[in-house]
């Protein structure tokens, strides 16, 4: 994964500088050092610290950064997160990439925090989904971790999650479950198997194949959320799943459910005001 952020970091920075940041070299004179703030403009939790340290040591290796605030704070207007001082045309053209990070994954933070403050005082954890923006998924994870939720699989290699369409194409809860047990067996997998039901029906025939350790209640009322936690009965971890919101979260979490999968922290989010500022 480290081997991934930086390549990732290395992209990120040719997509933006290219041949070179034009405006910046005609402007400041080559040698020239300078210092620059990373100035919060917004309330939330700050997150990307740890990759903005990164971007610099990749661009620049002269560049110094002294943190004040770690990833994972809450922050208020008027914070300086860090300082970073150096060349003033190393500072500039790593200036867009740094806040793209910075204010996207504290903007991440930020409403996962508000999901999880929602949880406060029950066993019921707020997960993250696959629904990513591409190339940054392993940045926005770390962002939900920071704002005090947990991280559902990365990708389709960590975890087995038989859903809809696998068991419709599957024929069947049972050839699916059991074809899935026979793969990883197959294939030396250690994998955890998770299975979506979409009714009471489904969840019983889930329980009589068994094999498995997590069962998707998707798109369940709270009522039946709760009668579906019920019917399970601690056999298997739960997960409620479909259009839950920041104001019915806490309805299905006290349905006694282990974790709620919420797609919003990351593909509804707003990022958080940052800006770095040029100072003597």
């Amino acid at each position: 994964m480290n081997n991934y952020i930086k390549d990732f970091i290395k992209l990120s920075l040719q997509e933006d500088v290219g041949d070179g940041d034009h405006t910046s070299l005609s402007c400041i004179p080559e040698n020239q050092i300078g210092k620059a703030q990373l100035l919060v403009k917004q309330e939330g939790i700050l997150a990307g610290v740890a990759i903005a340290k990164q971007i610099y040591q990749e661009f620049d290796t002269e560049l110094k950064i002294e943190v004040f605030i770690q990833d994972g704070t809450p922050v208020k207007i008027g914070d300086v997160a860090f300082i970073v001082t150096g060349s003033e045309l190393s500072i500039l053209q790593t200036e867009r990439l740094v806040l793209n990070f910075m204010q996207r994954m504290s903007g991440i933070a930020t409403q996962t925090n508000l999901y999880a403050k929602k949880l406060e005082g029950l066993k019921t954890k707020v997960l993250d989904t696959r629904k990513t923006t591409p190339g940054m998924r392993v940045f926005e994870k770390m962002a939900v971790k920071l704002g005090g939720g947990e991280n559902h699989r990365m990708g389709l290699y960590d975890m087995v999650m038989i859903k809809d369409n696998h068991i419709d194409f599957a024929g069947g809860i049972r050839q699916a479950i059991e074809r899935t047990k026979e793969y990883l067996k197959k294939n030396n997998k250690d994998l955890k198997i998770e299975v979506e039901a979409r009714s009471f029906d489904e969840i019983k025939e889930i329980m009589e194949v068994g094999g498995i350790q997590r069962i998707m209640i998707d798109n369940f009322s709270v009522e039946d959320t709760k009668k579906a936690v019920q019917l399970i009965n601690g056999k298997y971890e739960t997960e409620s799943s479909g259009g839950i919101t920041l104001e019915t979260l806490r309805d299905y979490a006290e349905c006694g459910v282990d974790y709620i999968s919420v797609g919003a922290l990351t593909h509804q989010i707003m990022s958080l005001d940052l800006s770095l500022k040029a100072i003597n």
